[in-house]
């Protein structure tokens, strides 16, 4: 997270901006060990949230119309519980579209109280914002890209061998490395408008449905993720890169199946993952609970190169699609 102060006579204002992650996967879902989760992720240059923050004698939220009543809401809980004795104004420039797979709840929960920290001069750390928002519940990626951008991989959350999700322990997962993501690399995000991944108590109640995950097959994606993912990232390798991702992505989507209808939630965005991967393409796969599919790219020349041959293909009028890089630096305060 940078910060820079600018200083003037009008009254203080302050810029929030941070930008959409994906969730490439969790790495042990078994827990045996003592940690439960893991995360691979990557902090994306766009979707982006950006808002303007002032000090005010009551909660007020301008801008984009179909984001204001959540920063409200998450706004007026900060406020609540910190006891503050004035409130926020708010105007919405840029927001990330919600229930994607994109982390917009994270990074809106974390650009509200970041802004009222900072006015407020509470000097909060992202991590206890994160807690007091109730963000990280059991990945930290959304957090550390905030902070820091870039490839993160965390080490999930503690819990004893047998612990249930409501046992979990309150801090946020550990951020156990982080990597700058090759500039050339380009990533393609594919949206499907026609329906929200699963979140909140829909997604709580499916985590608790869900049967035990293999130990073996935790073991073996840890494995994937530090002795393949890891290294292919340093050595900006993606073919190996890719392929780390695809164990994941299979087993991990498999196992979330019976919960989001298939490996994908999306049957449309599975459609032009299976096309791409019929194509030969290296790294692809759903962030987080979906619907949103990326795949990413040598360089900006391949990714356009096969989105055009996808626009070809899939002329379903509720698929989208984005061509960005990633970012390698945290959030922005202004």
């Amino acid at each position: 997270m940078t910060t820079v102060n600018i200083n003037n006579n009008s009254a203080p204002e302050i810029l929030i901006k941070s930008t959409a992650r994906l969730h490439m996967g969790f790495f042990d879902l078994h827990g045996g060990l003592g940690r439960k989760f893991g995360s691979i992720g990557l902090s994306l240059a766009t979707p982006t949230i950006e808002l303007y923050a002032q000090m005010s004698n009551q909660l007020e939220v301008k801008g984009i119309a179909s984001a204001t009543d959540k920063i409200a809401s998450i706004a007026q809980q900060f406020i609540t519980k910190l006891n503050l004795y004035g409130s926020v104004r708010f105007n919405i420039h840029q927001h990330i579209p919600e229930h994607a797979g994109l982390g917009s709840g994270t990074q809106t929960a974390l650009a509200i109280g970041a802004a009222i920290s900072q006015l407020y001069k509470l000097n909060l750390t992202t991590a206890q914002i994160a807690e007091i928002t109730g963000r990280g519940g059991r990945s930290g990626i959304g957090i550390a890209a905030f902070d820091y951008g870039g490839l993160l991989i965390d080490g999930g959350r503690a819990a004893g061998a047998n612990a249930t999700l409501n046992q979990l322990s309150l801090k946020v997962p550990p951020l156990l490395a982080r990597y700058d993501f090759p500039e050339d690399w380009r990533v393609l995000l594919i949206l499907d408008s026609s329906q929200p991944g699963i979140h909140g108590e829909v997604e709580r109640e499916a985590f608790k449905q869900l049967p035990a995950f293999s130990e073996n097959l935790a073991a073996h994606l840890c494995r994937y993720v530090l002795m393949q993912a890891m290294p292919a990232i340093v050595e900006q390798d993606l073919t190996a890169f890719g392929f780390a991702i695809q164990e994941l992505q299979s087993h991990v989507g498999d196992y979330f199946a019976p919960a989001q209808g298939g490996r994908y939630a999306s049957q449309q965005v599975g459609a032009v993952l299976q096309a791409l991967q019929n194509m030969g393409v290296a790294c692809f796969g759903q962030s987080s609970w979906g619907p949103t599919g990326f795949a990413v790219f040598e360089n900006e020349l391949e990714a356009e190169k096969h989105l055009q041959q996808l626009k070809a293909i899939f002329l379903d009028s509720h698929l989208s699609w984005k061509i960005c890089s990633a970012r390698n630096a945290g959030a922005e305060i202004v």
